[in-house]
């Protein structure tokens, strides 16, 4: 099926993708631009599970400061300088920045919880589960539910991203590894708050 060069541009721009990707994904989906566009989402996360083994050691510390109240560093890593100076990388940086500030995450994703801190979580949560007198299957996915929602509160990685919160901030960087075509990695972050001590 022949596509439209004004579709092409159009999926270009909107998702960062080369020409014959772009031309592909169009094809594929015999035309339909929204489609494509899901298709070009689903291909990047996709490309960015198989880069996730690769190293990244370049990258940049991004701050944000907000009202003179709230700061934060966080550093984000990808694999070349090249990549670490693109306006896609830097916009990523501190967009990751504002949110950390707004959002307040304890931890960068599931594995960083401690141990402790999980059982406690889990054994307060299983009590309320126990205590509402619904049977063990059930009590089971309750627990499950109210546990991937503190994820949501308490890990950066979980937490719906503030400015599109259709997405998480895993899958948003999921998204950037596909379109920049490299590993990327929030390896860490400290966020200050005046007059609170951490």
């Amino acid at each position: 099926m022949s596509v439209k060069i004004e579709d092409i541009q159009k999926l270009r721009a909107a998702t960062g993708a080369g020409m014959m990707d772009a031309k592909s994904a169009l094809e594929e989906a015999k035309g339909d631009y929204d489609k494509a566009v899901e298709l070009m989402r689903v291909k990047g996360i996709a490309k960015a599970e198989k880069k996730a083994d690769r190293t990244a050691s370049q990258g940049i510390i991004q701050s944000y400061v907000h009202g003179e109240k709230i700061g934060v560093l966080v550093e984000i890593n990808c694999e070349t300088d090249f990549v670490a100076k693109t306006d896609d990388f830097k916009n990523f940086a501190s967009d990751v920045a504002m949110h950390i500030a707004a959002t307040n995450p304890l931890y960068l994703n599931t594995d960083a919880i401690p141990a402790v801190e999980l059982k406690k979580e889990r054994d307060v949560i299983e009590k309320e589960a126990v205590a509402s007198g619904k049977p063990k299957e059930f009590a089971d996915k309750i627990v499950e539910g109210k546990l991937a929602k503190w994820y949501e509160e308490v890990c950066l990685s979980n937490q719906k991203f503030i400015k599109d919160d259709s997405k998480t901030i895993e899958q948003l960087t999921k998204e950037l590894i596909g379109k920049l075509g490299e590993n990327i990695v929030i390896a860490r972050f400290v966020r200050f708050e005046l007059g609170v001590k951490s």
